[in-house]
């Protein structure tokens, strides 16, 4: 069967660098501080090297490197923190910007999360229009009045997969299953609701949660599973399709604002340029991640979605009601 590209426009995308100039030693400790004219700003990932989120991030420590003059640097640290972690290192301005899933949704703009809740957006041109629209700058305005951060910019990363050492056709098939999910509960209430038992797991620890079986099978988009291997403790990989997933850029807001006017014009201008190479790159390679996995070994299964769908519906409702209620399904759906 022809798997079909998924559509990948593209998206803005910023990163921020240091007010004040640090040295080496400094630029390793919160709040790096500034010596001899150079600066160094950190972006935190947890995603590891091969994933698109730190793909953009090595993009754009190449542009502002070399249009600095070698006056800033940028220092990548990737798959060795939580994301949940990062996001309160970068909103604490212990960490200069993130390169990040968006859990800084659901901690500093709860009632927007359903941008990022499963089965919630039709598809990345949906996402788009209902972020660029009023409910998106309000969850942007949120995000800077709770957790000193300004949102800089989209990637997308893909529809989310399921992985598992069985296919999945129904959720039938998925029912008890150890689902590894991160620790998130709106998503573990919707994946309950299908049937499966989700188990709670930082991203870091993905790979030895499968190779160990405290669970069974995981979720996510391609470059996920590409980058952590998933293929060596996972034999199917299964197209359900249940979330749009995007990463966000994001910058803390006192640090931004300490930036001179000719660095943040530098900082927007890389950013918008590593963004735009980051969503060609996705673009062009998306169905090569997918062509990648199967040459290791996986095998790809075409489930029934929609019964998928369908036994999510209740839970999903149930999230508008009680938790993302600034807006309803309805709403989200018509725009």
């Amino acid at each position: 069967m022809t798997i079909s590209r998924l559509t990948i426009p593209v998206v803005a995308l910023a990163l921020a660098l240091a007010g004040c100039a640090t040295t080496t030693e400094q630029a390793a400790a919160p709040g790096a501080a500034a010596a001899a004219g150079k600066t160094t700003i950190r972006i935190g990932s947890p995603f590891k090297p091969g994933h698109i989120l730190v793909d953009t991030a090595e993009k754009f420590k190449e542009l502002v490197e070399t249009r600095s003059g070698g006056r800033i640097a940028v220092a990548i640290d990737a798959g060795t923190k939580a994301e949940i972690e990062i996001n309160k290192l970068n909103s604490a301005g212990q960490l200069e910007m993130q390169s990040n899933g968006t859990n800084f949704l659901e901690a500093y703009a709860p009632p927007y999360y359903f941008f990022t809740g499963p089965y919630v957006m039709k598809d990345f041109d949906h996402y788009m229009r209902v972020w660029n629209g009023k409910l998106g700058r309000e969850a942007q305005a949120e995000m800077a009045k709770n957790g000193n951060l300004l949102y800089l910019g989209t990637i997308y990363r893909g529809q989310r997969w399921t992985t598992a050492t069985k296919p999945l056709y129904t959720p039938a098939d998925a029912y008890n299953l150890k689902l590894r999910l991160p620790p998130i509960p709106s998503w573990m209430a919707v994946w309950k609701a299908i049937g499966t038992d989700p188990v709670g797991v930082p991203l870091p620890e993905l790979f030895g949660s499968l190779k160990s079986g405290k669970a069974q099978a995981s979720e996510g988009d391609l470059p996920q599973v590409s980058s952590f291997k998933l293929d060596e403790v996972q034999s199917h990989l299964i197209m359900t399709n249940h979330l749009v997933q995007t990463g966000g850029l994001l910058i803390n807001k006192p640090f931004f604002d300490r930036l001179s006017k000719a660095d943040q014009n530098l900082v927007v201008q890389a950013g918008k340029e590593a963004c735009d190479w980051a969503n060609n790159k996705m673009k062009a390679g998306e169905n090569e991640y997918l062509l990648n996995l199967q040459r290791r070994g996986m095998q790809v299964v075409i489930p029934d979605a929609d019964a998928f769908r369908a036994k999510a519906k209740p839970a999903v409702d149930e999230l508008f009601k009680t938790q993302w209620s600034v807006t309803t399904w309805a709403d989200v759906l018509a725009q």
